[in-house]
């Protein structure tokens, strides 16, 4: 962690915190307060092995170029499991479902804002 710039990493934790705190935001589909949120800890924490544009560093690039022809639930299911082997960490233990899938859904779209 020590590669993370102080600010970003406070930024991230109150992030996280506020994904813990906030289960009656968890339990529908993100609204526009839990997106912002969401599309943080996206640029943040994904972007800290992904790349912050999302093309590559420690993880493979996410754009959706790359992500093309990979099956939508594949990737949800890496997103909340994680991959065995690798710096990948589950997240299902922070994100729910929609959550993950609002992600995965950006990705593919390319729909977010570094």
């Amino acid at each position: 962690m020590a590669f993370l710039h102080k600010h970003s990493l406070a930024t991230g934790l109150a992030a996280l915190a506020l994904l813990l705190l906030s289960p009656a935001l968890a339990a529908a589909s993100p609204d526009a307060s839990r997106q912002v949120v969401l599309e943080h800890l996206l640029v943040q924490d994904c972007g800290s092995c992904h790349g912050l544009r999302m093309t590559g560093g420690l993880g493979p690039s996410l754009t959706p170029e790359a992500l093309a022809g990979k099956p939508r639930e594949s990737l949800i299911a890496t997103v909340a499991h994680g991959r065995a082997g690798t710096a990948m960490p589950g997240w299902q233990a922070l994100l729910d479902e929609q959550d993950i899938a609002w992600l995965v859904d950006r990705l593919l779209e390319g729909g977010f804002n570094p």
